[in-house]
């Protein structure tokens, strides 16, 4: 881990938040390529989800929601953890994670207190007349209590899913491992509702349990650092009728990656008793009016991007020196090529390559980069996980062509700049 905190913060993809003030725990802020690598994270995640299937829609729920919609959720009463303060450093953990004694100073440990997990916030300009609200903890809600919206607005039927991508905030008591666990951070979840039958259930989970951990192994992750989990009884979400966590092999230690849940008809009922609005579907076809139940998919943008990183992360020996590189998929990577002059100094070289830089952009993401030799170049956009680095050098001049070099293999080929579009095109297929 130590080693992709420094890549990341070095190559502008991940830094600590609040930073020249000493940092906020568990914030943190996207560089450059950081930004990137997340948007093509859920640019793929709603392409997949959303865009190449009939049968899912999206929405784009608030942050902040009534405070009901938390009561009704069961998350006021329910989204706790154990908290325990050390009695000697007075630093704070979560009580399921550790035994008695602090893992900091060795000294000993409170009694637990359950603590919830809410971030609150407040509404309105009159400090005295100022209304209790909540961030939201999860994305989730803001789909179930937009149902009827969706059913009203669309012609959606039973089965059908609703997609969203968006940020949630919570208040962790450890956060750490990077952006593994944090108070601030991005989910990508699907509610697909069903109608409420065991058969259905057991159907649409497996399929969801395939299609996501496909996903996963599509964009790079190693399917050796992935394994599933069933939760055991006592310890599933209030919500959950089941549980499966796909997990990730984090520094030696399996961590939740991505929940797959069947939560019956537990939001839709609850919102129903708590709003008095009838949340109920009536099927076109038969007119039967029922709850359905609900299979959700939630996974992290955040950890994903992480997992990911660590994963296209290799260190090869090439002659003497240790190359780094990041093979993301080129789907994910931030930028899709570089276009470099061979020398800087050249205005007919720079001259050149800037119309070819012009001309990709339109296409890709493109970096354009005429900084110390060409050498340190492939380097640096080795590290940034770039596929693809094109060169204009004096040949370029004589018979308008390019060196192409592919990251991964460091091979070069020579490439007309007419047919340069399409060939990056094949190739980051």
């Amino acid at each position: 881990m130590e080693k992709i905190t420094s890549l990341a913060k070095r190559r502008g993809f991940i830094y600590p938040g609040s930073s020249i003030y000493g940092g906020l725990g568990g914030i943190w802020d996207y560089g450059p390529l950081g930004t990137e690598l997340k948007r093509n994270i859920k640019n793929e995640y709603w392409r997949n989800m959303v865009q190449l299937r009939g049968d899912v829609v999206g929405v784009d729920a608030s942050i902040i929601m009534h405070q009901r919609v938390w009561e009704a959720s069961g998350h006021l009463e329910s989204f706790t953890d154990p908290l325990a303060e050390c009695t000697k450093c007075k630093k704070r953990f979560r009580a399921d994670h550790i035994g008695n004694t602090c893992p900091e100073c060795g000294g000993k440990l409170g009694e637990p207190r359950r603590f919830n997990l809410l971030v609150e916030t407040h509404l309105g300009a009159l400090e005295d007349k100022r209304q209790a609200a909540y961030l939201r903890g999860e994305i989730t809600q803001g789909v179930h209590t937009n149902f009827k919206n969706v059913l009203d607005s669309t012609r959606v039927q039973i089965p059908f899913g609703i997609a969203q991508i968006g940020k949630a905030f919570r208040n962790e008591i450890t956060p750490g491992q990077l952006t593994f666990r944090s108070r601030e951070f991005e989910q990508m979840e699907l509610q697909f509702y069903i109608k409420p039958e065991e058969k259905e259930a057991r159907k649409w989970y497996e399929y969801w349990k395939n299609e996501r951990i496909n996903w996963y192994e599509n964009l790079g992750i190693r399917p050796e650092n992935m394994r599933w989990r069933q939760h055991k009884p006592d310890e599933r979400a209030h919500y959950a009728r089941d549980a499966w966590d796909i997990e990730y092999r984090l520094e030696s230690e399996w961590k939740e990656f991505e929940g797959i849940h069947n939560r019956g008809d537990w939001d839709l009922k609850r919102h129903q008793e708590h709003s008095g609005e009838d949340m109920r579907y009536t099927d076109p076809d038969t007119g039967e009016n029922y709850l359905p139940w609900i299979i959700e998919t939630s996974g992290g943008v955040d950890r994903a991007a992480l997992f990911l990183l660590i994963d296209a992360y290799n260190e090869e020996e090439v002659g003497s020196e240790t190359r780094i590189v990041l093979k993301l998929h080129p789907k994910l990577a931030p930028y899709k090529t570089a276009v470099f002059p061979l020398l800087a100094n050249k205005p007919e070289l720079v001259k050149k390559a800037k119309g070819v830089y012009n001309t990709l952009k339109q296409r890709w993401m493109a970096a354009w980069d005429d900084r110390g030799n060409i050498g340190k170049r492939y380097r640096y956009q080795d590290e940034s996980g770039t596929p693809f680095c094109v060169t204009v050098d004096f040949d370029s001049l004589e018979h308008d062509d390019v060196t192409v070099r592919d990251r991964d293999t460091m091979k070069q080929e020579r490439v007309k700049i007419g047919e340069l579009e399409h060939y990056l095109e094949e190739k980051l297929k």
